[in-house]
C-alpha cells in the first residue's frame, strides 16, 4: 500500500520559484536522510521538472512528497502542467533529442536518476511526470 506522509505544492512560473522549489527539495531530502551527493542529484531532477515547465507550458505546478510503500520510504516528485504537451514521448526521452534548442539531456537524465519514472502527455492539454527515489 501507498501511504503518503507529505505534501508540498508549488506553482512555478517564474526561476525565482524554481530557486524556491530546489531548495525545498533539498531541505526535505536532508530531513529523510539522503546523503549530500543523492540531495544534488535528485534536486538536480526538480529542478529539471520545474524549469521544463516555466519553458515549455509557462506555468504549472510541482509536487514534493514523502511517501512510504510498505517499508520502504521515498521522495515523490508530481510535475504538472496544462501547457502544449508533447507530441513525441519517445522522442523526448531520447538523449541528444531536444524540441525546445536544449541539448536533449533533461528528461533522459531525469528518467536515469530516478527510481520510478512515468510520463503522461496530450498535445493541447499538458503533461503530467511522476518520479520516486526510494531511499536505499
Amino acid at each position: 500500500m501507498n501511504k503518503t506522509i507529505t505534501d508540498m505544492n508549488f506553482l512555478v512560473s517564474d526561476p525565482s520559484d524554481n530557486a524556491q522549489v530546489v531548495y525545498s527539495a533539498r531541505q526535505m531530502l536532508a530531513q529523510m536522510g539522503f546523503d549530500e551527493t543523492r540531495q544534488y542529484l535528485l534536486a538536480t531532477a526538480v529542478s529539471e521538472l520545474s524549469t521544463n515547465i516555466i519553458r515549455y507550458a509557462k506555468k504549472g505546478e510541482i509536487t514534493l512528497r514523502l511517501c512510504k510503500d510498505g517499508e520502504k520510504n521515498g521522495f515523490e516528485v508530481i510535475a504538472q502542467d496544462q501547457g502544449p504537451g508533447i507530441e513525441n514521448i519517445s522522442n523526448a526521452l531520447k538523449e541528444n533529442e531536444s524540441t525546445g534548442g536544449g541539448l536533449g539531456l533533461g528528461l533522459p537524465s531525469v528518467k536515469r536518476i530516478m527510481d520510478e519514472f512515468v510520463i503522461q502527455s496530450s498535445p493541447g492539454k499538458g503533461t503530467r511526470i511522476m518520479v520516486k527515489k526510494w531511499i536505499d
